[in-house]
């Protein structure tokens, strides 16, 4: 249940239309454009002219899993880097920054390179083993950064940023080798892969992606009042009876999860997590019980709005989307860092 707040609702409802008028340009913009009262019409609606077959079947098998894959995976990565941010207590957290994605990506570019071909396998029971690979590379980039950002039982922000840049370095350079030894195929993969698309995105992956990306946008919510606690402090957030040492578990596994699902079918999109929370915390402040749905409506709204413009810049081919997010993080996180270099959480 939302807080009651001035300024929430109308937030809300905001974010809602704009998700609904952001999926209706992406259902109807591309290399076909389609008529709104088209699209309206095939969904059911008893207006404007009936979609002509290739009409129907680039709505069917094209953009609607493609939307939906966009819609999930940006508030899955929203929604796991506001809850990253409040585990840490600190807006410069990032599942990407700190060498989450990068892990993932070594991982499936791993799983790609030695033998598995996405294209010749399409059975959904191996479909699994690529966002298996994912997770677990995301999982061993956690564990090896938080333990190095770990002292004295407290979390250090610049050792983290460090940590997550030298898991990141390292990941590359273990990608770069995997990418000079693959075949043309898997190379292809994995440089699809690194710099991020929707591209590939159809009902099959749906399937797979899905329900990885649903259950932290769904469960992270419900770690909102033990995450507003920890914002005290971990001895505060303990003697108001929150076990500390099960939330970050819970926390984590839930951002791997996100982070590993995403990268299996999107590859990497970074500063979603970063961009979103932040700026949402501008307006709405701290409270995670705000600030964890209104992610996950903003990160689904940048997302579907980056894979349109994605689409539209260089038509009929297209950008990556991990470029487009990449070209607007860069600068975002400079200014973040300018604005915290002499604060307490990068001593």
């Amino acid at each position: 249940m939302l807080p009651r707040s001035g300024r929430t609702w109308p937030l809300f409802w905001g974010l809602a239309i704009a998700v609904l008028v952001a999926s209706a340009l992406a259902l109807t913009s591309g290399a076909l454009p389609i008529a709104g009262m088209t699209v309206l019409n095939w969904l059911g609606l008893p207006v404007g002219a009936s979609p002509l077959p290739f009409e129907a079947t680039t709505l069917l098998h094209l953009r609607l899993p493609r939307l939906l894959l966009a819609l999930s995976v940006g508030g899955a990565l929203a929604t796991a880097g506001a809850a990253m941010q409040g585990l840490v207590r600190n807006p410069l957290a990032d599942p990407g920054l700190i060498g989450l994605s990068s892990g993932a990506a070594l991982a499936a570019s791993a799983v790609m390179v030695l033998g598995y071909t996405w294209d010749l396998d399409p059975s959904l029971a191996n479909r699994w083993l690529l966002p298996a690979a994912a997770f677990g590379g995301a999982a061993v980039a956690t564990v090896l950064v938080l333990k190095l950002a770990q002292h004295d039982g407290h979390t250090r922000v610049a050792t983290l940023l460090l940590a997550g840049l030298a898991i990141n370095a390292v990941a590359g350079a273990g990608i770069g080798f995997l990418a000079h030894v693959a075949d043309d195929q898997a190379l292809r993969s994995v440089t699809f892969w690194m710099f991020g698309s929707l591209a590939r995105a159809g009902w099959p992956e749906l399937a797979v992606a899905l329900p990885l990306l649903l259950v932290p946008i769904l469960l992270l919510p419900r770690e909102a009042s033990a995450l507003n606690a920890l914002l005290l402090g971990e001895a505060e957030a303990m003697h108001l009876g929150v076990d500390v040492e099960h939330l970050k578990r819970r926390v984590m596994a839930l951002v791997i999860l996100a982070v590993g699902g995403s990268v299996a079918v999107a590859g990497i999109i970074g500063f979603v997590g970063l961009i979103v929370p932040h700026l949402l915390r501008l307006h709405l402040g701290p409270d995670h019980r705000r600030l964890l749905p209104a992610s996950a409506l903003a990160g689904a709204l940048l997302l579907t709005l980056g894979d349109t413009l994605s689409r539209a810049l260089l038509a009929p081919r297209e950008l990556p989307i991990g470029i487009l997010t990449a070209l607007i993080g860069g600068p975002f996180f400079l200014a973040l860092l300018l604005r915290y270099r002499r604060g307490p959480e990068l001593a």
